[in-house]
């Protein structure tokens, strides 16, 4: 690796597995010092294994409960603690729920928001304070679903919560600027994680109707977002703010 992100300290959330585990993987090995956190502590401690296996540095906790928001600024407020201070928060973490609009019950609308939106702001406002310090960066995942209709499956209130998460990072860029804070989002298409495998061996026919139409002719894999995520963080983007890079092998230009 290229040593991008040297001296970094990276607070990570969902490190346990799929992308989260991908980040804390590549973040450590482009030199950057990761502090993760998850819900599940087996795929935390996994992940941990693995990443000071390869070399990196890395301290992890869990369980951490992202959408509430006292245990989420405990966690960010210790991690700061660890290495003195906070350069990169990546908001990885979520939890989604989908329904179609007259079947989605409220309990489910409410989930999703909470824990694809209100996760986001949680963490952002808990770290404000270190990334003003240091003139960090803030990355978060939104998704292709908060920028268009999804025809294969119902997305309502995912879509709806990645919205908020790429409106909300443009407001973070804008507030954040005099402070030399920069927020980005990524909005990836379809990935293929362990969790999504079974989609990804068997998908329904509307499903892969529309994988058949992607450009670059295949679903995403964790490197492609987490490959985005390091050069957004990384000072080569130094002037690049407010952005929502979509990752997607070019599927969503087809409209």
């Amino acid at each position: 690796m290229s040593g991008r992100l040297e001296g970094k300290v990276a607070l990570i959330t969902g490190i346990g597995g799929g992308m989260g585990r991908e980040a804390a993987r590549r973040f450590a090995a482009e030199g950057a010092k990761v502090v993760g956190c998850d819900l599940d502590a087996e795929g935390l401690e996994g992940t941990v294994a693995l990443v000071r296996a390869e070399g990196g540095e890395i301290t992890g906790d869990a369980p951490v409960d992202c959408g509430d928001a006292v245990a989420v600024e405990q966690w960010i407020d210790a991690g700061a603690q660890v290495y003195g201070g906070i350069d990169i928060l990546y908001n990885n973490a979520s939890i989604q729920r989908f329904g179609a609009i007259d079947e989605i019950s409220v309990e489910d609308w409410d989930f999703a928001i909470d824990m694809e939106l209100n996760i986001v702001f949680y963490a952002v406002r808990a770290a404000w304070k270190h990334l003003k310090a240091s003139g960090g960066v803030v990355v978060n995942i939104g998704s292709i679903a908060g920028t268009r209709g999804v025809e294969f499956m119902p997305q309502n209130a995912h879509g709806a919560a990645k919205a908020g998460v790429i409106n909300l990072t443009q407001q973070l860029a804008v507030e954040g600027g005099p402070h030399r804070i920069r927020a980005v989002c990524i909005s990836p298409g379809f990935v293929q994680t362990p969790a999504t495998r079974f989609l990804v061996d068997d998908p329904p026919p509307a499903m892969k109707a529309t994988w058949d139409r992607i450009p670059l002719g295949r679903v995403g894999r964790p490197e492609d977002v987490v490959s985005a995520a390091v050069f957004l963080a990384s000072d080569e983007a130094s002037w690049i703010t407010g952005v929502n890079l979509v990752v997607d092998g070019g599927g969503s230009v087809l409209g």
